[in-house]
């Protein structure tokens, strides 16, 4: 499998970039990577690495996306950028699947533009994968639509629950919907109209869920829209990173009052806390609902992560989760204008 990355994309690319690449292509024997880029840069990342004879390239890309920079400008005035070049990859067949850790927005934008939606899709959706009690759980969409209708809420449960059926081997994930109550009738006219719709779907749908439920596993995926979704994501993200340093600060404490053997049990403990709670571990995100696979990754991702996302766009490709995702949807339409006819 041909993996084309963004090796611009990033706060710490080419560094993270290149490293990620190789670390990737070290662990999983199927997969190749072509590295997108400047090529002077990313070649002299390449020549501090010992990598001679890994599956491994560059293909030039003479402009980089800023962080900052508006999805529509970078379409318009940024067609050599690494983003672009990547996708365009994928779109004529040079590569199987593309992950960048860049501008979300731009990535988002140029799939679309380029690649476009699967027959069926209203939305694409950012699909984020989130540590639980169980193991961990589905977020979609987690900031790709701000704005959403009750129909594109509907179609992200149906992406989530074919995501997290043949990704995670889940027989029937559980489908939640996150609002301010588990009554029926709680919420906004989007969620009411929403819950309507994914109640007569053939997902296994429980309801919605409140917010301090969504870490507990009673969903394996949580549907919602990408302004809600993003401020979950980024607020589980800060809390997550906070809870570690007040860990770390009484594991110091701990560890001066219980000697030697007290500090090696609490240290064990909180490794194996923080692994857990590190988005690294997860990989990037799926544009779920996007002809092919596209992989965003956090802006900033570490080699781990960038290894990890690699991963994910290898499996996301192998397994033809987009071909399963338009022939869900395809069955859930049906399902939807047999009821509507019934009714």
């Amino acid at each position: 499998m041909r993996i084309a990355l963004d090796a611009m994309g990033g706060d710490y690319a080419p560094v993270t970039t290149v490293e990620g690449a190789i670390e990737a292509l070290k662990e999983y024997k199927d997969l190749s990577v072509i590295l997108v880029g400047n090529e002077p840069e990313i070649q002299a990342e390449l020549d501090k690495k010992a990598c001679t004879g890994m599956p491994i390239s560059i293909h030039h890309a003479s402009q980089v996306v800023e962080m900052d920079e508006s999805p529509l400008a970078a379409l318009r005035r940024k067609k050599d950028s690494s983003i672009r070049v990547a996708i365009d990859l994928v779109k004529a067949g040079g590569a199987d699947a593309m992950v960048s850790a860049g501008n979300s927005g731009v990535v988002m934008a140029t799939a679309l533009y380029v690649l476009g939606k699967l027959p069926g899709v209203e939305r694409p959706a950012i699909a984020a994968i989130m540590p639980s009690l169980k193991d961990h759980f589905i977020l979609l969409d987690a900031g790709a639509n701000v704005d959403c209708k009750p129909l594109h809420l509907y179609q992200f449960a149906i992406m989530g629950e074919a995501y997290a059926k043949f990704i995670f081997d889940i027989e029937k994930p559980r489908i939640g919907l996150l609002g301010i109550g588990e009554e029926d009738a709680k919420g906004n006219d989007l969620t009411r109209e929403a819950f309507k719709l994914i109640k007569r779907s053939h997902v296994n749908f429980i309801g919605n869920i409140e917010g301090q439920d969504i870490f507990s596993s009673e969903a394996d995926v949580v549907v919602c829209d990408g302004f809600v979704g993003n401020i979950a994501l980024k607020v589980s993200e800060g809390l997550a990173e906070t809870i570690a340093k007040m860990f770390k600060r009484e594991l110091v404490e701990k560890a001066k009052e219980s000697g030697k053997v007290g500090s090696l049990f609490f240290k064990d403990a909180f490794k194996s806390f923080k692994k857990k709670m590190d988005y690294s571990e997860y990989g990037g995100a799926p544009l779920l609902g996007i002809s092919k696979p596209c992989i965003i990754s956090h802006g900033r991702s570490s080699s781990n992560a960038i290894k990890n996302a690699i991963r994910v766009a290898g499996v996301f490709h192998s397994k033809r989760i987009p071909d399963i995702i338009s022939k869900e949807l395809k069955e859930g339409l049906s399902r939807r204008e047999s009821v509507a006819a019934k009714e």
